[in-house]
């Protein structure tokens, strides 16, 4: 098992305990990493963007003028899409962008991104994490003790347990551009790349080994 450094609440060194090996992976595959990146943007799309084609548009029941002998084109609607107000060609329409992904590649996926935090030394562990009520000041106190300097090393995301998402930890958190505060259970590849540093209490990482090993 490789060595974790272990905070306690208040940002103080608590020492090293060891990571769980299930957690790692020995290669780390970037193609699955770019798949697992595109399953977790697209299936956050909605899909509704939608607009009207000259069959949806209003007007255009009769033609603009005759066919001959005015000296301008020839017209048949207004709803054609080269009049203003007619109808889109080739515009969006509403329609599923979400893909399948195996739970095998997904879970891989995400053992991946660990290791490549934990091979960067960008991993922390904290004992717990709890706020009796909503204090951004406190949260910052905790960041900075353990190195994270108004985001001088980067964005950071925390996972927390289920039994540490509160509304005192959440709004503890929210109000700082650079934290994103997340509980283990909604763990994924995009938010575990894009943030450098990565910090967990135990308990998210006791949901993370029942959920992946």
């Amino acid at each position: 098992m490789e060595k974790v450094k272990l905070y306690k609440s208040d940002g103080a060194e608590a020492g090293e305990v060891e990571f769980p090996s299930c957690l790692l992976e020995e290669e780390v595959d970037l193609d699955l990493l770019h798949r697992a990146v595109q399953y977790s943007l697209v299936n956050r799309r909605r899909g509704t963007a939608s607009t009207k084609t000259r069959g949806e548009v209003r007007g255009g029941g009769r033609k603009p003028w005759r066919q001959k002998h005015t000296g301008r084109a020839r017209h048949g609607s207004r709803r054609s899409p080269i009049w203003r107000g007619g109808g889109v060609t080739f515009g969006p329409r509403p329609r599923e962008y979400s893909f399948a992904l195996p739970k095998k590649m997904r879970r891989k996926s995400l053992r991946m991104a660990l290791t490549a935090k934990h091979n960067e030394k960008r991993l922390a562990l904290l004992e717990e994490l709890a706020f009796a009520q909503p204090k951004t000041k406190e949260a910052l106190r905790l960041l900075e003790g353990l190195g994270y300097d108004h985001g001088a090393e980067g964005k950071v995301l925390i996972l927390i347990s289920a039994e540490e998402d509160t509304l005192a930890v959440r709004k503890s958190f929210s109000n700082i551009p650079w934290v994103k505060c997340l509980p283990a259970s909604g763990a994924n590849v995009y938010d575990l790349l894009k943030y450098e540093g990565l910090l967990m209490t135990q308990g998210a990482l006791n949901e993370l080994k029942a959920r992946l090993c």
